[in-house]
């Protein structure tokens, strides 16, 4: 896929205007929250200030634009091997340079060394096409695993997250099958297998 099908994936997965208290994004629509709008100053509604009033004028055009921009080109994620542009590109627009953080970790603990530091710069790019040679046909399911992992890792850590990674009917939650959208079927969890790491959850 392009870039532009990769982004209007995007925002069909992310769906329209929320404003959940629990989400530290805040007013979001179509995945673009009320930060980056004030961040880019779209006052789309031209009364000077951001509001979430702009955040629900917003559509999925404006919104594939800001991502192909301001975060596929801007942040350097072209630029990753193309194996894993989607997936970094997908958990940016969610998580931001946690996106890249997992990425840089996934990175140190196949032996490149690099400074976690949420960005895309030359060492991480050198290191990903290394990590790329070396395993080509397990590095985008190896990152997916890593998404996966660090959901759950701050669902565990913030108990008013859990909603995102866990449904109230106990299956797989939003954030889980999103991360698993980027997985090979065969590293899928299982229910049983799901249930393992959730099991302390109230």
């Amino acid at each position: 896929m392009d870039v532009r099908q990769i982004a209007k994936e995007i925002v069909g997965r992310e769906g329209g205007y929320v404003n959940d208290p629990d989400d530290p994004g805040g007013a979001t629509k179509y995945g673009v929250t009320i930060g980056t709008m004030r961040r880019l100053g779209l006052d789309l509604d031209g009364d000077g200030q951001v509001t979430t009033r702009d955040v629900k004028a917003l559509t999925q055009a404006q919104a594939v634009e800001i991502f192909v921009r301001d975060y596929f080109e801007a942040l350097r994620i072209n630029e990753l091997p193309p194996v894993l542009q989607a997936s970094v590109f997908d958990m940016y627009v969610n998580a931001g340079g946690n996106a890249v953080r997992i990425l840089q970790r996934l990175l140190n603990d196949m032996g490149q060394a690099v400074s976690v530091d949420g960005g895309i710069g030359p060492q991480t790019l050198e290191a990903c096409e290394a990590a790329a040679a070396l395993a080509p046909d397990h590095l985008a399911d190896a990152y997916g695993i890593a998404r996966r992992n660090y959901y759950f890792r701050i669902a565990d850590e913030t108990p008013k997250l859990r909603k995102f990674a866990r449904t109230k009917a106990g299956k797989k939650g939003g954030w889980i099958k999103r991360a698993e959208e980027f997985i090979s079927p065969r590293y899928h969890l299982s229910p049983r297998e799901f249930d393992r790491p959730v099991a302390t959850w109230a």
